[in-house]
């Protein structure tokens, strides 16, 4: 074969063009050497037993009733105890195992979610009503990710004297005795109350790109109310609501703010995340291969859920034809019943589900809570992010990373997207443009232990400012770097990908007809064509920077002088001597963060940015 076809076949171009080659092979050997590689790494130590090839470290969990015992569940989902005087329903769960527990509370919260998002994407997409933009702008509200401290707010929300208890029993009389949430009925909640958001803009976006016609049609025939819902709206929309349905189950699936926060019941312990988050920060999980295994068994999971949406997405979408131009959605004012349904039941729901945040407000500018509000009015956990060095320290850690890792991201993106986009004939083409979505369905946890088995294990590394296990040089900015470019590349690359997509290729030809380099013709054609969905991009993975979780208090709480702020967060809120309304106060900054981005990202792009989603 010659070089020219060798090049059309590998590249897609039959020149080897140095732009193009570029493209591939930087975003590829990045992804292999900091995603592919680190985690064969740790797939290396999970099937190893006395140095041998072996599957003994699995066998150990799945013959273990401790993490595998779905015949005989343990303990009782409710029930009922004395609570100051009082009969309180006590809500926990039945315990199965670990590996079990994990994918029930995953499947619970992809249920919960559904009905929450779906019920809310339909109000909003289909009913004109008075107050519904003062609705559209609340449910923004559960967009801003507070680590933590939203749970912990949540968790009060289900104590026996808060403010679920405060408005169901002692007001309403609806409860014959106060409920209490814990365990993993909690984590249930807390997760569907963070992660219902995702299934309502997938829903959302559904149902207003549903061609009006064909519910017409359907209406025609004699189609009405619900059964038109389910045998044409529902169906035509199901894609979108299933893909971000599993991408809610795969963030259930790794999520360690809720466990975190509900430890003191014992079940909650029992998730595979807190598990290989307890073993992290316990023994540093070196020497245990066991929960290596255990994290590859989360990411076997993980990654099924996410191939099985990509193929029913693909196999299940629906061809909708208009005649041309864009169609308006079907939008009508509410019957009285329907009025009432969303006045009494779906706004009171979103209230209570935008609690958590406006509770992390006033935690924030409290001075302590006791029983359903907080008490005492303060300034000082504010003041404290600028006068407090240990928190001013974490803020800056934490815009460093961040910031470094939004370079690294765009440069990871926009490669990926061109070569992946403009030269799709290429053998590498569909292999790159996989390797950038995938790491949406890796999970944080199993980073940061891919992370450190790679880097406190492989010769180059280890004995380095990146390895672990070198407590007194150990630099966790570094590795936090690799691991935020990592798992937030397909925010920016979705983003970046749609923008090439719109700008049609005869531009850069034409450049190049004239005279122009393909560089050239890149940066001064292609670039500031799209440089709005780049800086969209880069403003929505840079607020999924400030806020990661697993990577950070995991990897970036190995050495306190550089903890990024979700690892003092954590600190905050579980610590002998932390202080959660001092948590709050850093959740607050986050959400601040948060909101600038989002509103420049509309307004410089002109378009309603929002979480990523699948489809």
């Amino acid at each position: 074969m010659g070089a020219s076809k060798w090049s059309e076949r590998i590249f897609g171009t039959p020149l080897p063009d140095p732009v193009v080659i570029g493209s591939f092979l930087f975003p590829l050997l990045y992804l292999i050497a900091f995603l592919i590689i680190p985690v064969l790494v740790m797939l290396g130590n999970a099937f190893l037993y006395n140095g041998k090839p072996s599957l003994f470290w699995f066998k150990s969990i799945f013959q273990s009733g401790y993490y595998f015992n779905p015949l005989h569940p343990q303990g009782s989902f409710v029930t009922t105890i004395e609570w100051g005087g009082k009969t309180v329903y006590y809500f926990s769960g039945l315990d199965f195992g670990v590996v079990v527990n994990s994918i029930i509370v995953s499947i619970s919260v992809m249920i919960l979610t559904t009905i929450l998002g779906v019920s809310f994407a339909f109000v909003m997409a289909r009913y004109d009503f008075p107050g519904k933009n003062i609705v559209r702008i609340l449910l923004f509200v559960p967009l801003l990710v507070t680590p933590f401290v939203n749970v912990v707010v949540v968790k009060k929300m289900f104590l026996p004297d808060g403010l679920i208890n405060w408005i169901f029993y002692q007001h309403l009389h609806l409860f014959p005795h106060p409920v209490w949430i814990d365990g993993l009925v909690g984590v249930v909640i807390a997760q569907s109350i963070t992660y219902y958001p995702i299934v309502y803009l997938n829903a959302y976006a559904s149902f207003i790109n549903i061609d009006p016609t064909l519910e017409e049609q359907a209406e025609n025939l004699g189609s009405k109310g619900f059964h038109l819902f389910r045998t044409v709206t529902f169906p035509l929309a199901l894609p979108g609501i299933t893909a971000g349905a599993i991408l809610v189950g795969i963030f259930s699936l790794e999520d360690l703010a809720a466990p975190i926060v509900f430890q003191g019941s014992a079940i909650a312990k029992k998730l595979m995340s807190y598990q290989i988050y307890s073993s992290f920060v316990s023994g540093f999980a070196i020497g245990n291969p066991q929960m290596a295994a255990l994290s590859l068994v989360m990411l076997t999971i993980a990654l099924i859920m996410f191939l099985l949406v990509r193929w029913y997405v693909g196999m299940r979408q629906y061809a909708m034809l208009s005649k041309g131009g864009r169609w308006k959605p079907r939008v009508a004012k509410p019957k009285g019943w329907q009025a009432a349904v969303i006045y009494l039941v779906v706004i009171p729901t979103l209230l209570l589900t935008i609690f958590p945040q406006i509770g992390v407000v006033l935690l924030a500018f409290s001075e302590r809570w006791y029983g359903t509000w907080p008490e005492g009015f303060t300034l000082a956990n504010m003041k404290a992010l600028l006068t407090q060095p240990d928190i001013a320290q974490v803020i800056r850690n934490s815009l460093m990373y961040s910031t470094v890792a939004i370079v690294i991201i765009l440069l990871l993106s926009l490669t990926a997207s061109y070569a992946a986009g403009r030269f799709k004939k290429a053998k590498l083409s569909p292999i790159l443009d996989s390797l950038a979505t995938i790491p949406i369905a890796v999970p944080g946890i199993v980073i940061a232990m891919s992370y450190f088995f790679f880097f406190s294990t492989v010769p180059p590394f280890k004995g380095t400012i990146l390895d672990p296990t070198n407590l007194l040089a150990f630099f966790p900015g570094a590795a936090l770097i690799l691991a935020y470019s990592i798992r937030r590349l397909p925010f920016a690359a979705r983003s970046i990908s749609a923008g090439i997509q719109q700008v049609h290729v005869s531009l850069e030809e034409s450049a190049m007809n004239l005279g122009a380099g393909r560089w050239k013709a890149l940066t001064s054609v292609l670039i500031p064509l799209i440089l709005l969905n780049l800086l969209g991009g880069a403003m929505l993975s840079f607020v999924y920077c400030m806020s990661e979780t697993s990577v950070g208090i995991t990897l970036g709480s190995i050495n306190s002088t550089w903890y990024p702020i979700t690892a003092k967060m954590r600190e905050l809120i579980i610590g002998s001597v932390g202080s959660a309304n001092l948590a709050a106060a850093l959740g607050v900054f986050l959400m601040l963060v948060q909101i600038v981005a989002i509103v420049l990202a509309n307004v410089i792009t002109k378009q309603r940015y929002s979480f990523i989603g699948l489809t």
